[in-house]
């Protein structure tokens, strides 16, 4: 699936499918549709097609849906976001990915959505507050390391929300600093970072002098 934003990795839940393939083979057939130039792609199944492919089995059971890039992105989407790890980035991607098909249904269907923003409709439909889903959404526009840092809670998500706002090029200045540093900004110093990036004010020395002020003490 193009751009696909989950991740097949090779963690404890894969394992366990890998043994209940093992044992069982493949319950619950994936869901393809047809490609134009021949084949199928994946929309739903994916870790359940990799399990296959590392116990050798050649052939699995499918459900063909022969369904528009907006209806396959939102059940791709709804097929994976429900996992019980989904990493931040990966609830970015997908978030954006769905928000951006349900907008464009609601320009050609109308009808179908009504009067809600697209926003109102995903989070009805993940659980999610409109706010906190816009947030997620903010990370897709961090530099990739920054994001990395996230995903393997390296950096906070709150402060991360604040650096999405900086430009790419004070990203890349900060993540050189806190290599450097071996420190990230609180909230307070990002929110200071996304003002001083939208101001064009920052600079690399600041960023330094920054990063390694003492940071007050958590309260009890």
């Amino acid at each position: 699936f193009a751009n696909h934003p989950f991740h097949v990795r090779k963690d404890m839940e894969m394992n366990e499918l890998v043994d209940s393939i093992r044992e069982s083979g493949v319950i619950v057939p994936l869901i393809v549709r047809t490609r134009p130039e021949g084949g199928y792609e994946i929309i739903s199944g994916h870790r359940r097609c990799e399990a296959c492919r590392e116990l050798g089995i050649e052939k699995v059971p499918v459900r063909v849906q022969e369904l528009t890039d907006d209806e396959a992105t939102i059940l791709m989407v709804n097929s994976n976001i429900q996992r019980e790890h989904v990493l931040p980035s990966e609830k970015a991607f997908a978030y954006k990915m769905r928000m951006d098909a349900l907008k464009h249904q609601g320009r050609v269907t109308s009808a179908q959505v009504g009067p809600k923003l697209s926003s109102e409709v995903l989070a009805e439909q993940v659980g999610e507050s409109r706010n906190q889903i816009k947030r997620y959404i903010r990370l897709t526009y961090l530099i990739s390391p920054i994001l990395q840092m996230v995903d393997e809670s390296r950096m906070a998500f709150n402060p991360a929300v604040e650096i999405s706002y900086m430009t790419p090029e004070h990203q890349r200045w900060l993540q050189a600093e806190m290599e450097l540093c071996e420190a990230t900004p609180s909230l307070v110093q990002s929110r200071r970072l996304k003002e001083m990036s939208q101001s064009g004010t920052l600079t690399e020395h600041y960023l330094h002098t920054l990063l390694t002020e003492q940071k007050p003490a958590p309260t009890a």
